[in-house]
């Protein structure tokens, strides 16, 4: 049945899905990286679809959009109504590392935040830790090495802001060893914790704050193929 934001029916999501943040780019995974593919959802534009992977595993991708809320809802209902087990999230991010170099890999193994989503706890003056699945994030780096690609593994922050009118406001998560920076990591590990499911979030750098470069469109192109295909590679070993 329909959520309201998702209007696919049950069934039509696989057990893992691949969510990057950006509705085109959703639909790039699939014709690039499925076969045989579904559209299964396209509320407000956010598209998600199903499909079979080269080794005709089926799994499917959906965008969530930008921020902690909006993952945090998508992820939510796909989580608790649509019977699915573990979201990957793939993205891009920025380095706070020299070692992160662009087109990198950034596999979070936890993610910090400068958002007040998580206030809705009311832990009284608690804070929550958000973590990935263990076993997915070593299936990741794993995955990663095998396939030759450059990969780091720590924390990430997700924050609010993208336009920061501060702009030494990075340095202090970068002096606590905070590798990059990226906006949706924290809303999905914690609404996995929520749903007693898994998740994980895997990153290319696409822009440095060490030496303030971008990638360029070939580097972005080969960097998120990369990427997806490490995703891809862990979800296969989970449906």
């Amino acid at each position: 049945m329909p959520t309201p934001h998702i209007n696919a029916q049950l069934g039509d999501f696989a057990k893992v899905v691949l969510m990057p943040g950006d509705p085109k780019r959703a639909k790039w995974v699939a014709d690039t990286f499925l076969h045989d593919v579904k559209e299964v959802t396209n509320v407000r534009g956010m598209l998600g679809f199903t499909g079979l992977t080269a080794n005709n595993k089926r799994i499917s991708v959906m965008a969530s959009g930008m921020g902690l809320p909006s993952i945090g809802i998508y992820s939510h209902e796909l989580f608790n109504y649509y019977g699915v087990d573990i979201i990957i999230r793939i993205g891009t991010c920025g380095s706070y590392q020299k070692e992160c170099d662009l087109g990198d890999i950034i596999l979070a193994q936890a993610a910090c935040t400068d958002s007040n989503w998580p206030a809705q706890f009311e832990l009284a003056g608690g804070t929550l830790s958000a973590v990935s699945d263990f076993e997915l994030l070593v299936e990741s780096k794993k995955a990663a090495d095998a396939r030759g690609f450059k990969s780091h593994v720590g924390a990430v922050v997700s924050s609010d802001v993208f336009y920061d009118p501060n702009p030494h406001s990075w340095e202090k998560w970068a002096s606590l060893g905070v590798l990059a920076v990226e906006m949706e990591a924290y809303g999905l590990f914690i609404s996995a914790q929520r749903s007693g499911k898994k998740a994980m979030a895997i990153c290319t750098v696409s822009d440095s704050f060490i030496n303030k470069r971008e990638l360029s469109a070939e580097e972005r192109q080969t960097g998120l193929v990369n990427m997806v295909q490490t995703a891809i590679d862990v979800a296969e070993k989970h449906v």
